[in-house]
């Protein structure tokens, strides 16, 4: 009788952990569906709505928007990768390098424009924004090094394709502009290259 008790006691221990699990997902999805649709004028009585369940359980979740933030944004990139900067080091010649890097970064930004566009403009300086400033800066050296420069024309070259990797030159080449990713690549990749 014991052991058959255990085993219910471990099952209901399960379930529950199952459906807070169930509940902490609605409430990232409901924060990063709203994020989108309003960015930082989402509140968490929205996003308690959104998923369902009351402001209370929100907070028992997240007992502050930075954690809620630091959750969304991981499933979110766990979604949606960033390119493989590891792919990119397997291309020894410089400049075929810079356009495949290119391609995939703006690639990717087409695809999660609106989302990036949003994070940008509301949290850009915030800490919780430190690894996708991070992994654009390795993305801009891992670019930079095929080249082999060093000093100033290295930190010039990696600057240039800094610029060239941003989102908003980007945005502004193809919406502003209205290039194609591929104009832009080849303007960036001529900008790059007369460093």
């Amino acid at each position: 009788m014991y052991r058959d008790g255990a085993v219910t006691r471990r099952y209901e221990l399960k379930r529950r952990a199952e459906r807070q699990d169930e509940t902490r997902q609605r409430i990232v999805d409901a924060t990063i569906d709203l994020h989108k649709a309003v960015g930082s004028q989402a509140t968490i009585t929205e996003i308690a709505r959104r998923a369902g369940v009351g402001r209370v359980t929100v907070y028992r979740h997240f007992p502050d928007e930075d954690a809620l933030f630091a959750a969304c944004s991981g499933h979110y990139f766990s979604r949606h990768p960033f390119p493989d900067l590891e792919r990119w080091r397997q291309i020894d010649e410089p400049l075929a390098r810079l356009r495949e890097g290119l391609r995939e970064s703006y690639a990717w930004y087409g695809e999660n424009e609106q989302m990036i566009a949003i994070a940008l403009a509301d949290v850009r300086d915030l800490p919780m924004m430190a690894p996708y400033h991070d992994f654009w800066d390795e993305a801009a050296e891992t670019l930079t090094a095929a080249w082999r420069f060093r000093g100033r024309r290295h930190a010039n070259l990696k600057a240039a394709i800094s610029l060239a990797l941003s989102f908003e030159t980007h945005r502004t080449l193809t919406r502003d502009q209205r290039l194609t990713d591929e104009q832009a690549i080849e303007l960036m990749s001529r900008l790059a290259t007369s460093v």
